[in-house]
């Protein structure tokens, strides 16, 4: 199957390169803010690429790629920039996963920047009286606030394989933050979403609610005290953070969070220490790697659930002809591979450091077999469906007590660079669901996590041992699946990510089927409508399916739906076989995404 794989993806590439040859022009001045760039899903070019979800984040990867930066770096200022466009999905305050090829070793490497729960946390992290809290009450509390890795993450990857130092690619978003940016629908639409909480914290709302009220579309935002922020971990590193200033108001903050005493908000405190900060590690480990029609696909291991989950999704979907499969059999066969593989999901991965996960046996395409005989094309599983056994697997075989999927915030964000020496990252971070904990540490301008609330609160099943409870240490569960595909030569043929909690995987797993499977130009692939199973009794539609005909169709043979009005914000690069870099991004989801290279093709 490797020839017609690789010819159908040269036919995209070249297709995709003639459609949309200089969408993204360079900046006007060299060095100086993108401003009022419009915001253009797919580029195509030379020297580098940058695909997020905000103009100005990918414009400051660029300008890092213009001044000699790689990768690395342009993924670094792209992500710092989006802290402050994109506040309420990522920031110094959270963390994430950073995957990179080397283009010189032609090898991937990971690093898992999770944010950690407080040495002291224990299994019952979220009990009160026995009882699990209310979530609502979890997520906007110091209690939910996990150690942050963000900055960690980035001063590593630099350390190792960028070519340009912290307080260099964090000039751009300092210059963000200072100057501001301009308010569109999305940003204040997320900040009325989050209204009510916000004022229940009188540093957000302040920052976030100018003069008490929702900041207007087209207005200038703007955010001296993360400016502030930028400029003190360029100036120390990001032992400031950790071991410094910063850190101090973190803990401060978290373990007191400062409410407002008239909002009647029980903000619970957490138990934050300096020592918590002082001993975080980024973790570098091996990818994932799942071979698919020919092709190589490395992503996150644990704690992320993402590579081992899409993973095994791809090995149960290697059996089936889903290029000459039709809409309906495509759709049926793709979503009982996400049911089963949310089912085995739930029972077996955690964090690796405290739990015994069989990531090897869970990625084998022997267990894929053993669950792929559970589909039938006339009849539907039912979910929550029961997990297999990856380290004894046997013929259609399930066993155990099925485990409901978690919730998971879906204010994520991603981002993909390369640059010209054919370098790739896909780095997906977060501050988990919108607006994160909604607490803003006081003088520094950015909010912090509530990560913490992705644990498991309690067991489904007390019998049954859940690998997502609390720990002291421990890092949560997350569904994060920054991706990046080889061909069988090593070299980059795509990479991609996206936000949306636990849809994430879903949804890098159908943009991949629609790109490689169904001969899907890589833009159109992340544009098209989307379907999310994770073992439940109804799979998420968004409109463009639920309002067509193969929701009837699908519905005949047994499924059950329920509408979501928008899945997931995939932004990707593609390499072409000229050289060239494609970038693509979300056409209308969550405002559009941003793509951008830095010579547009003629």
């Amino acid at each position: 199957m490797r020839r017609p794989v690789a010819r159908n993806l040269a036919v995209l590439a070249v297709g995709a390169a003639v459609l949309s040859v200089g969408a993204a022009p360079p900046p006007a001045q060299y060095g100086a803010p993108f401003r009022h760039t419009p915001k253009v899903p797919v580029a195509v070019g030379h020297g580098g690429a940058v695909s997020s979800v905000d103009a100005d984040a990918s414009a400051a990867g660029i300008e890092i790629l213009r001044k000699g930066g790689n990768a690395v770096d342009a993924a670094v200022a792209t992500a710092a920039a989006l802290g402050v466009t994109e506040p309420y999905s990522a920031g110094v305050g959270g963390g994430g996963y950073f995957v990179y090829y080397d283009a010189r070793s032609r090898t991937v490497h990971t690093l898992d920047g999770r944010e950690t729960a407080p040495l002291t946390a224990d299994s019952g992290l979220f009990l009160e009286n026995g009882r699990p809290i209310p979530f609502a009450e979890a997520v906007s509390s110091g209690l939910g606030v996990g150690t942050p890795g963000t900055p960690a993450t980035w001063q590593w990857a630099l350390d190792k394989w960028g070519e340009r130092g912290l307080g260099t690619v964090l000039k751009p978003a300092e210059r963000l933050a200072r100057d501001g940016f301009t308010v569109d629908e999305t940003f204040r639409a997320q900040t009325a979403a989050n209204e009510t909480r916000f004022r229940h914290f009188p540093d957000t709302a302040e920052l976030f609610l100018p003069g008490g009220e929702l900041p207007a579309v087209g207005s200038t935002f703007r955010n001296p005290d993360l400016a502030r922020t930028y400029r003190e971990l360029s100036r120390e590193g990001v032992d400031a953070l950790y071991r410094g200033g910063i850190g101090r108001d973190i803990v401060k903050t978290v373990n007191k969070p400062p409410v407002d005493p008239a909002s009647g908000w029980n903000a619970r405190p957490g138990e934050l220490t300096p020592r918590d900060l002082a001993a975080y590690r980024t973790k570098p480990q091996a990818p994932t790697k799942t071979s698919y029609r020919g092709l190589d696909v490395y992503s996150m291991a644990p704690s992320s659930s993402g590579g081992t989950t899409v993973g095994e999704a791809l090995n149960i979907l290697e059996r089936t002809d889903l290029s000459g499969a039709g809409d309906v059999r495509y759709l049926h066969r793709f979503i009982e591979a996400s049911r089963i593989a949310f089912a085995d999901r739930g029972r077996w991965v955690g964090d690796p450091a405290f739990e015994d996960v069989p990531t090897g046996e869970l990625l084998s395409q022997r267990f894929a077999d053993s669950r792929a005989c559970l589909i039938e094309d006339d009849s539907v599983l039912t979910s929550p469906l029961a997990p297999g056994d990856p380290r004894d697997p046997a013929p259609c075989a399930e066993g155990g007590t099925a485990a409901p999927t978690t919730y998971e915030g879906e204010s994520t964000t991603h981002l993909t660079t390369a640059d010209r020496w054919g370098n790739v990252v896909a780095y997906t971070l977060t501050i988990e669901q919108t607006g994160g904990s909604g607490i803003t540490v006081p003088g520094r301008g950015f909010l912090l996590n509530n990560e913490l609330t992705d644990f498991s609160f309690a067991p489904a099943d007390p019998a049954v041992h859940d690998p997502n409870l609390p720990g002291p240490g421990k890092r949560p569960r997350s569904s994060m699946s920054p991706t990046i595909v080889l061909d069988r030569h090593d070299r980059p043929v795509v990479a991609l990510g996206s936000p949306g909690g636990s849809t994430i995987i879903t949804t890098v797993l159908q943009t991949l089927t629609g790109f490689v499977d169904r001969g899907l130009p890589l833009v159109d692939a992340i544009a098209a409508p989307r379907a999310s199973q994770r073992n439940a009794a109804q799979t998420e539609l968004e409109p463009g399916l639920y309002d067509s005909g193969l929701r009837q169709r699908l519905e005949a043979i047994g499924h059950s739906f329920r509408e979501n009005p928008e899945i997931g914000a995939t932004t990707g690069v593609q390499r072409l076989p000229d050289g060239t870099w494609l970038a693509a991004a979300e056409k209308v989801r969550r405002g559009g995404g941003s793509a951008m290279v830095v010579r547009p093709a003629r």
